[in-house]
């Protein structure tokens, strides 16, 4: 059997310095990195971005008008009949629940007001639509016709300036109707 040497090491009494501590190189740990999580990340990353007005492109092709959004045209048509002006559809779907659309135009008389009131409550009968609500017939100022999903609204001129519907609701789409 053969002896091994070992070195003492030095110590205060013996007066010599102290060794310098040897560095082992331990083994470095890489942390731990979960796989399922990882592959989680990688699919959770979008391959191919759609340009948002491309998306809107399509969408707009592939969409049909809703049955409110053609009883809004019709009710609008007919407020034309009576030769209402500057008649607007403001499209709300995307702003509140009350109603998906506004149909509003000016008349110039309170005469006026009355006729295309009368005009838009006829020619919804006929198509076998009824306004859920009536309200201003009596003041012939500005009338309003609740069809629940389309609400119209006819006023006279200073009146529409005065309440500026269309400045209220500004951020919907609006649509001008005319002969």
């Amino acid at each position: 059997m053969k002896k091994i040497q070992t070195k003492k090491k030095p110590t205060a009494k013996t007066g010599a310095k102290p060794a310098a501590k040897r560095v082992t190189k331990k083994a470095v740990t890489k942390p731990r990195v979960n796989k399922a999580v990882t592959k989680t990340v990688k699919a959770a990353k979008p391959e191919k971005a759609i340009k948002p007005e491309k998306a809107v492109k399509v969408q707009k092709a592939a969409e049909e008008p809703s049955i409110s959004q053609l009883l809004a045209r019709e009710l609008a048509v007919l407020t034309l009949e009576k030769k209402a002006t500057d008649v607007k559809i403001l499209d709300l779907r995307e702003l509140t629940t009350i109603t998906d659309f506004f149909v509003i135009c000016t008349a110039h008389s309170d005469t006026q007001v009355k006729a295309v009131a009368d005009a838009v409550i006829d020619g919804a009968k006929k198509i076998g639509e009824r306004a859920w609500h009536k309200e201003g017939l009596s003041q012939k100022s500005w009338v309003l016709l609740d069809y629940v999903d389309v609400v119209v609204h006819v006023f006279l001129k200073d009146t529409r300036e005065f309440y500026g519907l269309e400045k209220l609701w500004g951020d919907a789409p609006c649509e001008s109707i005319s002969d």
